[in-house]
């Protein structure tokens, strides 16, 4: 291995980008935080439609990826690539590559305790449109929100527009 191959081998703990199965990456997580690897999965709030029900779930932010912090030298980072869920790490040729410094820092930072990313900031006088509820798939304009996580909707019914308090995960840009 020539020196500079080896010194970017040799960088430190940095985070890597890891391709899970489909739809495995929560379980993937599980498994490589029970070997004792430092995970991050962002995840975002979803609404699913099914039989004519909306629910919201939690759902992978980059869907078949999550990321784990190793440190080339000194981490069995080899493990990574068979491990229950994992398909690979990505990188170049057998080296995993490194994300760029600050750049899961930054989503790390923006997530909740649940790993969940904050979706847009909504705004009183914006028109969004309601997943869930009676009213789903109605478009509404926000009037006010409060700091319990509810928005309270005005929503034209019938010529007339009528306030309507919602969940705050009810309701999405448009």
């Amino acid at each position: 291995m020539s020196a500079p191959d080896q010194g970017a081998a040799l960088d430190g703990r940095r985070w890597r980008l890891v391709r899970t199965h489909a739809r495995r990456e929560a379980f993937a997580a599980e498994q490589l935080q029970r070997q004792g690897f430092r995970v991050f999965l962002p995840r975002q709030l979803k609404t699913v439609r099914h039989a004519r029900r909306l629910r919201v779930t939690l759902a992978a932010y980059f869907p078949g990826y999550l990321f784990v912090e190793l440190d080339l030298a000194g981490d069995r980072w080899r493990s990574v690539g068979g491990t229950l869920g994992v398909a690979h790490l990505v990188g170049h040729g057998e080296q995993p590559a490194a994300v760029p410094r600050g750049v899961v820092e930054a989503l790390i930072e923006a997530a909740d305790e649940r790993g969940v990313l904050a979706g847009p900031q909504l705004r009183a006088g914006q028109q969004v449109r309601i997943t869930a509820g009676a009213f789903a798939d109605q478009l509404a304009v926000i009037e006010r929100m409060d700091d319990a996580g509810r928005v309270r909707v005005l929503l034209e019914i019938m010529g007339a527009q009528a306030p309507v308090t919602l969940r705050r995960d009810y309701v999405v840009e448009t």
